[in-house]
């Protein structure tokens, strides 16, 4: 079975990066992070934000881009405010490993990746005159924008009342 990875690269804000471990985990996608880091893995601020999932998630870590890319093949999308495609008008196919990577939150990802990469640099659509959501929220965009084109596999998709029952 193929996978959404998410991939990090040179993540500064621990709370950001728990944040999105724990997506990761409630959703099965994997996290690859890329250093750089501004934080220690160990950071009391990365685990809260990640709360007790830690040992649901899949994990990998990488000194640099060229050794994540020696590592991973796939279908690469690169989230970027620079990116002139709309993420929900990409197909995100569901027959090979798809990565969805994300640059740091005060610098993007290297221009220089983006320009290599045209067709697969995608945007989240926001007013032109802000400069671009939190990174947290916008994997969180992402992730659910390919699962939902691949009608959310192994996904719980009906909730249970904890008190009550629903009326059938």
């Amino acid at each position: 079975m193929y996978k959404l990875n998410i991939v990090l690269v040179e993540p500064q804000i621990p709370q950001n990066t728990g944040n999105i471990s724990r997506t990761c985990a409630v959703t099965g996608a994997v996290l690859h992070l890329v250093k750089p880091y501004g934080f220690e893995i160990s950071d009391k601020k990365l685990k809260r934000a990640g709360l007790d999932y830690w040992d649901k998630l899949e994990i990998y870590e990488y000194e640099n881009m060229d050794e994540f890319f020696e590592k991973n093949s796939g279908e690469f999308y690169y989230f970027t405010t620079k990116g002139r495609n709309v993420h929900s008008d990409a197909n995100y196919p569901a027959d090979k490993d798809v990565y969805i990577v994300f640059g740091r939150e005060d610098k993007g990802l290297p221009e220089k990746l983006l320009y290599d990469n045209p067709d697969s640099c995608v945007r989240i659509p926001m007013r032109n005159d802000l400069r671009s959501l939190n990174l947290s929220n916008s994997v969180a965009i992402a992730v659910y924008e390919v699962l939902r084109q691949w009608d959310y596999p192994d996904l719980g998709r009906e909730g249970k009342l904890t008190q009550y029952t629903w009326d059938e």
